[in-house]
């Protein structure tokens, strides 16, 4: 990026004016993150069955894996330009029908409603999922750690669900993949339906308008931000590849989605321990070796250790990878040194690392389709983890992004 001056807009840390039920936006966040990754995990246990129906090469897969990923990226920046517009909660609503649509295309129209749903889809996903932690911070500035909490566990239960529940919902339905990945158009309309009423209450104060310089040539910040693209990278080849792989060791396709969504039920846990544990020493070095070890044993018990051991690895894996997404969060705040810089951190770790994550996907497709097999995609998983961990040494370190932050004058 080219640009020398980054304007964001933060989340105002004042209280809200007007929070008549907080219990209601509770529940409407809880909503909202539930919708934020099914998906992204409801395809990878349909992967097969949708790749034989309408006849996709492992690479034409693997670039349907990797466009929603990619789209989180591409499309998180235009979040702050909406919200200033519309107003958060307004863009939220409408992104949430959006992606009801995004879902329902996919599933219909073949290859092109296929393709096109996975774009608008991961669009909605990468807008939503920059708005919600500034309304958390805004409405509940005083629990902002406990709710983010909340809210990083609604994500892992909304993957877990979609991951567990996909195969059995299509073989419902008739064995009709279409109607299992349809489905969750149902639990994004009823989040829409129990947020709408944030949009008719006047909140706090929405936003300041701050310019913070130098970030795109702070060393540091380029650190936090691979180290949050890596270690995406590899949540998402799980999330669109591993039930693939398991079925290439001889599990079945409802079997292999559940050791997904087990997998993702054991980061609930993890990915709230991690912080705390992350914080307690001088830096977070050792604790991004270690998680990243986790994650690497896990994904390389599932990929190459007897089945009898699967359900072990998937544990391994999940706390793992609980764990390393909560801390690659953690490093964002705490490498910035207030607020409207940890927002463009965010921003940049968020539309950047995204877009880098989105190849992991697409390199595992493409090294399938070449050699027929899944060994040689354990090379992707140690090429990712060493790079991984050698930004996290970096982004690791007690130090803050050297930049400058102001307050824009009104125009």
């Amino acid at each position: 990026m080219s640009t020398q001056t980054t304007e964001a807009l933060s989340a105002s840390t004042n209280p809200p004016t007007n929070l008549p039920r907080p219990w209601l936006l509770l529940l409407g966040l809880v909503l909202v993150a539930l919708n934020l990754r099914p998906a992204l995990s409801s395809m990878a246990p349909l992967l097969g069955q949708v790749s034989e129906s309408l006849g996709l090469s492992g690479s034409t897969a693997g670039l349907l894996t990797t466009l929603p990923v990619l789209c989180l990226g591409l499309f998180a920046p235009l979040a702050p330009v909406l919200s200033r517009r519309f107003g958060a909660e307004r863009v939220v609503l409408g992104i949430l029908l959006l992606l009801a649509a995004g879902i329902a295309l996919r599933s219909q129209f073949g290859v092109v409603g296929l393709f096109a749903g996975s774009v608008v889809s991961g669009a909605s996903i990468g807008i939503i999922g920059v708005l919600l932690p500034g309304i958390v911070k805004r409405d509940f500035p005083k629990n902002a750690g406990t709710m983010t909490g909340v809210y990083t566990m609604a994500l892992c239960l909304g993957a877990a669900l979609a991951a567990g529940a996909s195969v059995p919902l299509a073989e419902v339905f008739g064995h009709r993949w279409a109607l299992g990945l349809g489905f969750w158009v149902i639990p994004a309309v009823l989040a829409a339906v129990f947020w709408l009423p944030q949009t008719l209450h006047k909140h706090g104060a929405h936003h300041a308008a701050f310019r913070v310089r130098g970030l795109f040539r702070d060393r540091l910040a380029w650190q936090v931000t691979l180290f949050m693209g890596l270690q995406s990278s590899l949540a998402y080849i799980v999330f669109g590849w591993l039930p693939s792989m398991l079925i290439g060791r001889g599990l079945g396709a409802a079997e292999a989605g559940l050791v997904m969504s087990f997998s993702i039920i054991i980061q609930l846990g993890s990915s709230l321990i991690a912080p705390w544990l992350a914080t307690r020493g001088k830096d977070q070095r050792i604790a991004i070796v270690t998680v990243m070890g986790l994650t690497l044993a896990g994904l390389f018990g599932c990929l190459y250790a007897p089945l009898g051991g699967l359900w072990f690895w998937a544990v391994v894996l999940g706390l793992g990878q609980g764990a390393m997404f909560a801390v690659a969060l953690t490093l964002i705040v705490l490498r910035a040194s207030d607020s409207h810089v940890a927002a463009n951190l965010s921003s940049m770790a968020q539309g950047v690392g995204y877009t880098l994550a989105s190849m992991g996907p697409l390199a595992v497709g493409l090294v399938h389709d070449w050699t027929g097999g899944w060994n040689a995609v354990g090379w992707i998983f140690a090429v990712i983890g060493s790079l991984a961990i050698i930004a996290g040494m970096g982004a690791g370190r007690s130090l803050h992004v050297q930049v400058t932050s102001e307050k824009l004058s009104p125009q």
